[in-house]
């Protein structure tokens, strides 16, 4: 599997922030992500952004697999966080992986169940969790997913992730710096739970 992965796909590489993928966009190929971190969100009408999840290293877009196999655009916006490199497999190989190798055929399935998983953690949230909890789960998984306590983000691209204003999320890190869950500074804050 690997020698034909080497013969037929081919590295991308993208700037933090430049968008890898759009609504509307058909895919020729399904990403692998290599070194860096993506972003996956939905667009609404009016612009905003609704965050669904992080794809990491050596995890797969399960949403360009299923738009490419099926020669659909995609429905939600991916965009590097950081510098990133990408294996991009042409959408032609993704059968023939799928039916001669078993462990790409797993590999296919755990990336769905790992996507499914974490859009279930995040409609309990909405739906079962303030504001206020929410946030905390947010900023902790950040932390531990980064592998640091420095997290250089800002209030207003937390409310979006989180789907709120700034000032409601100003306010609720304020609190929380006061419990001495975080410390604001200038250009980040810095987890302390």
């Amino acid at each position: 599997m690997k020698e034909k992965l080497i013969a037929n796909c081919y590295i991308k590489k993208f700037e933090a922030e430049e968008v890898m993928m759009s609504p509307g966009q058909y895919f020729r190929s399904t990403m692998l992500i290599v070194e860096g971190r993506v972003k996956l969100y939905r667009q609404g009408e009016e612009g905003n952004e609704f965050f669904l999840y992080y794809i990491e290293p050596g995890g797969a877009c399960a949403l360009s697999m299923i738009c490419a196999a099926r020669q659909e655009t995609s429905e939600v916006m991916a965009k590097a966080v950081e510098d990133t490199v990408a294996l991009l497999i042409p959408i032609q190989l993704m059968d023939e992986l799928m039916r001669d190798y078993k462990t790409w055929y797993y590999f296919v399935l755990e990336t769905y169940r790992n996507r499914y998983e974490e859009l279930l953690t995040m409609v309990d949230n909405i739906a079962f969790k303030s504001m206020d909890e929410r946030l905390e789960f947010y900023l902790k998984n950040q932390s531990e997913k980064l592998e640091t306590r420095q997290l250089n983000i800002t209030h207003q691209e937390i409310a979006n992730d989180l789907s709120t204003s700034r000032e409601v999320i100003s306010r609720l890190l304020k609190k929380m710096e006061q419990r001495g869950y975080l410390a604001l500074h200038r250009n980040y804050i810095e987890w302390k739970k």
